[in-house]
C-alpha cells in the first residue's frame, strides 16, 4: 500500500523524524492561504503515488501566496505522467505546500525488506536527489548499505557508521544518528515494506531536514495498521486491479495484448514466460487461487477483458487443484 507524500511525513513526524512545516490544498485559495501564513517563497507539490514528479513539473517553487494559487490550480484536476506513471499518468486531487528551505546538502536514506539478508537493509548515498538506481549504476562506491539482524534490530554502531559514511560533519553526527534510530522503529511498528528520504537535506543554518519522504505498507501486515489503511487513495490505483482485490483475485496490469487467466502464481508466471517465449506479451499476471468456484473465474475473465489492449485470453488451470 502507497502513501502520499503528506500522510508519510505525517507519520515520520510522530516518530520524531524532523519535516518542513506544510499544508495540504485541494483548492486553489487553500493553496494560497497556506502560502500566505508561510510566508516567502514556498514549493507546491503534486500528491501522487509515484516518483519523477520534478521532472514532470509536479514541484513548483513560488515566491507569492498568488503564484502558489496559479500553480496548484494548474496541477489540481489534472493527470500527472512521470517516467513512473505511464503515458495516462496519474489524477492529483490534492498539493503539499511547503516552506522554501535553503540546501546545504543533498543527502538519500531508505530501508527496504532484503530478500538475500533476509531482514531490513538501510541504504544511503551522500548522491541524495537523484533516482538512486542511477547512482547504483553510474557511482556505486557512493552506496552504503547494511544490513540490520532481524532479531537484534539497528544498533546504535550502526546508525553512526551511516552517519560517518556520509562525510558528514561532526557536528552532524549525533542528529542523523539519532534520525536514523527513529526511521527503523517508524519502518518495523508501521509494518513497512520501503521507506525513502530523497533528499534528506542539511540546511544553511544546520538543521537536517527530511524534504521528501516515501512511506510503502505490506499489503499482508496492513490490516494491523486500521489508521494507515483509512489512508488508502483508490483514485492512485488501477481501477482494474481495485476491482480484482475486492473479488480476492491477484491482478496485475501490465501493456502486453494476451490476457491470461491462471491459478497459482508459479503457474501464472510460467505462462506469461510462455507467452513472451512465443513473441507475444501478456497484459496481465493473474492468480485466480487454488480456490476458486465459477462464481471468481467469471469475474476474473470480465476484468480480462475490461481492458481494452487484450486482443485474447489464454486460460491455464490446473484441474488438480480446483
Amino acid at each position: 500500500m502507497k502513501l502520499h507524500e503528506y500522510q508519510a511525513k505525517g507519520i515520520l513526524g510522530k516518530y520524531g523524524i524532523p519535516i518542513p512545516k506544510g499544508q495540504l490544498a485541494k483548492t486553489g485559495s487553500q493553496a494560497a492561504a497556506a502560502a500566505f501564513d508561510m510566508g516567502g517563497t514556498v514549493v507546491v507539490k503534486a500528491q501522487v503515488h509515484a516518483g519523477g514528479r520534478g521532472k514532470g513539473g509536479g514541484v513548483k517553487i513560488v515566491e507569492s501566496p498568488g503564484s502558489a494559487q496559479k500553480a496548484a490550480e494548474s496541477l489540481i484536476g489534472t493527470n500527472l505522467v512521470t517516467f513512473q506513471t505511464g503515458p495516462g499518468g496519474v489524477p492529483v486531487n490534492s498539493v503539499l505546500i511547503e516552506e522554501g528551505i535553503d540546501i546545504e546538502k543533498e543527502l538519500y536514506l531508505g530501508m527496504a525488506i532484503d530478500g538475500a539478508s533476509k531482514g531490513v537493509v538501510i541504504i544511503a548515498s551522500e548522491a541524495g536527489g537523484m533516482n538512486i538506481e542511477e547512482v547504483a549504476e553510474m557511482t556505486p562506491e557512493k552506496i552504503i548499505q547494511i544490513p540490520i539482524d532481524p532479531v537484534l534490530g539497528l544498533q546504535p554502531f550502526q546508525g553512526r557508521k551511516i552517519a560517518y559514511g556520509l562525510n558528514l560533519g561532526q557536528e552532524y553526527i549525533r542528529a542523523v544518528t539519532s534520525l536514523i534510530q527513529n526511521l527503523y522503529r517508524a519502518f518495523i511498528e508501521t509494518d513497512a515494506s520501503l521507506v525513502e528520504i530523497n533528499p534528506l537535506v542539511i540546511t544553511k543554518d544546520g538543521k537536517v531536514l527530511a524534504a521528501d519522504a516515501k512511506l510503502d505498507i505490506d499489503d499482508d501486515a496492513v490490516f494491523r495498521q486500521p489508521d494507515i489503511q483509512e489512508m488508502t487513495d483508490l483514485s492512485q490505483e488501477d481501477p482494474l486491479e481495485v476491482e480484482a482485490r475486492s473479488a480476492d483475485i491477484n491482478y496485475v496490469k501490465l501493456d502486453g495484448t494476451i490476457g491470461c487467466i491462471v491459478n497459482g502464481a508459479g503457474l501464472a508466471m510460467a505462462t506469461m514466460d510462455v507467452t513472451s517465449s512465443a513473441g507475444a506479451s501478456p497484459s496481465n499476471f493473474l492468480d485466480i487461487g487454488g480456490g476458486a468456484n465459477e462464481e471468481k473465474v467469471a469475474k476474473a475473465l470480465n476484468i480480462v477483458l475490461s481492458d481494452d489492449s487484450v486482443k485474447a485470453v489464454l486460460v491455464n488451470l490446473f484441474g488438480g487443484i480446483l
